[in-house]
């Protein structure tokens, strides 16, 4: 299987993940264009460069697509472009010649504009700094209570909102043509109300499909495209809870993992029996914590954790952006390769579920299984979620030399992945900021 994949950026979750997913199985060839030519915090995607790649690109079965990526130069830049309609439209309509010379099935995702409920503008326009808390309100009310905005920065923010909402409704016709397999509007950082949500709905009502998630929306997309036929049963850790919402989401965490399954092309069991895998979801009571916010969630994880009988992977949400360092302590004596089929535990319940599953749909029955490839990929999600993200990243206050503080978690990592030759590790941040880092083996 030959595979074109367009990530959102260049961060490691992006455009990394993808290929160490892929790996697992060395029949599928993945395609990417050069890293340098995707955006990053402060610059944009290189569209022109990208198309010409895409273009050029050798005949493939499936192309995974950020749409962003192309309109606006990326996620970010999605909200901070200052492009008409008119200017991102001509430029799409070349990505819509070269789709349809391609004849390869399309899998692409758009993203529905967030709103953060903070007054921090690394990801915003400038003025999110002084205004981007009272917009999410204004937002929240659904535009009735306008606060103190100045009226040409809400005309601003409005009118960026509408430009990308009706970019949304142009890959809606594209769809009634047929250029897509899959496309999917995504909700990234939502709330229960807003002007996103409301967008959402809309799209829906013209026939679109949404999803809350963003960043692992093309690896879930990825994971439709290998069609393969997958039993699964969801094993919640706390199964009283699991109509509890996330942080960062609008759905229960049972709808963020009945979506990502279904999103994914998996099929749901009810009974452990009739499974090919078992996914454990390590749920959250009533709120979801979040280490390096301070915020805890009642109930630490008890155990005893005991692997079932049958294949199994393992999504960690108890908290946002990072594991649960109670369960992992109980779940890696307990790893046994030929079984354990992976674990996530990054950023948003989302995240974590569609780059999980992704690794999962990969190694199921691979037709040629790089064993190596996969200890790679396992030992980069509890070197970032467990060991950085939920202990070393709480310790640093900027982006720093942390190979240290990670020794001993590297050690640890090595013994229970049954890795026996000296590994070199290096920690890099693509971004310059601690919110990411870049795991380099």
């Amino acid at each position: 299987m030959k595979v074109a994949f367009i990530p959102i950026d260049n961060r490691p979750v992006c455009y990394l993940l993808p290929k160490d997913i892929v790996a697992i199985d060395s029949s599928i060839e993945l395609f990417l264009p050069s890293r340098k030519l995707l955006g990053d915090l402060t610059k944009n995607a290189d569209n022109d460069a990208i198309l010409n790649w895409l273009d050029k690109c050798p005949k493939c079965d499936a192309i995974i697509l950020s749409l962003d990526t192309i309109a606006y130069g990326g996620l970010i830049p999605s909200r901070r472009s200052t492009e008409t309609f008119e200017q991102i439209k001509k430029r799409l309509e070349e990505l819509k010649r070269i789709l349809m010379e391609k004849n390869a099935k399309i899998y692409a995702f758009s993203s529905i504009m967030r709103i953060s409920n903070n007054n921090y503008n690394e990801e915003e326009k400038e003025y999110w700094k002084d205004y981007g808390k009272k917009i999410f309100e204004y937002s929240y009310s659904g535009g009735v209570e306008k606060s103190d905005i100045p009226q040409d920065i809400l005309d601003d923010y409005i009118a960026t909102r509408k430009r990308n909402f009706e970019i949304n409704k142009l890959y809606l016709d594209w769809q009634k043509e047929g250029i897509f397999e899959a496309l999917i509007f995504s909700k990234d950082d939502c709330a229960e109300f807003g002007f996103n949500v409301e967008e959402a709905k809309e799209l829906e009502k013209l026939g679109g499909k949404t999803k809350t998630g963003a960043d692992e929306i093309p690896l879930s997309l990825l994971s439709k495209a290998v069609e393969k036929r997958i039993k699964v049963f969801v094993n919640y850790i706390e199964p009283d809870y699991k109509d509890c919402i996330s942080n960062y989401e609008d759905v229960s965490i049972e709808k963020s993992v009945l979506g990502q399954l279904e999103l994914g092309g998996f099929e749901i069991v009810g009974n452990e029996d009739d499974a090919d895998i078992v996914l454990i979801v390590n749920n959250f009571i009533e709120k979801q914590g979040e280490l390096v916010m301070g915020w805890e969630t009642r109930g630490k994880y008890i155990g005893p954790f005991v692997p079932p009988t049958k294949p199994y992977c393992v999504a960690d949400v108890r908290y946002a952006n990072g594991a649960d360092n109670s369960f992992v302590s109980q779940l890696l004596p307990r790893i046994d390769l030929n079984k354990f089929y992976g674990y996530a535990g990054w950023n948003t319940s989302a995240n974590t579920l569609g780059s999980l599953l992704a690794g999962v749909k990969i190694r199921f029955k691979a037709s040629k299984y790089d064993e190596n490839a996969f200890k790679k990929l396992q030992m980069i999600r509890f070197l970032d979620d467990w060991a950085y993200q939920a202990n070393v990243r709480g310790e640093i206050e900027k982006p720093c030399e942390i190979s240290g503080l990670m020794k001993p978690f590297e050690e640890e990592l090595l013994e229970f992945m049954c890795i026996a030759n000296p590994l070199v590790i290096k920690y890099i941040y693509p971004w310059d900021r601690k919110f990411e880092v870049e795991v380099a083996l």
